[in-house]
């Protein structure tokens, strides 16, 4: 794997991680009971964007670790895959 695929590979990690692990921990206005007038009530009180990047680039090292080893050492491979095929395709029938 070249250094831009693999720079190319985490950050696709990191944005899916960083989009899944945002709305955790996440207080609304309205369950704080300090809704600021021309903001929605489910506006978040805090952010957190620090703490939420840190612990993303964390859970994306991990995750681009195990898919990196897979690609560049082929631990699994297409053949591997077969079953996930339909039974039309495994044949070579087109």
């Amino acid at each position: 794997m070249s250094i831009t695929s693999a720079l190319v590979l985490y950050a696709v990690i990191w944005a899916l991680v960083f989009y899944m692990v945002s709305p955790f921990g996440q207080t609304t206005q309205r369950e704080a009971g300090e809704v600021v007038p021309g903001t929605p009530e489910s506006a978040p009180v805090e952010q957190r964007l620090r703490r939420k990047a840190l612990i993303t680039t964390g859970i994306a090292c991990v995750a681009f670790v195990l898919v990196y080893a897979v690609v560049e050492f082929r631990l699994l491979t297409l053949e591997q895959l077969s079953w996930i095929t339909p039974p039309s395709l495994q044949d070579g029938a087109e």
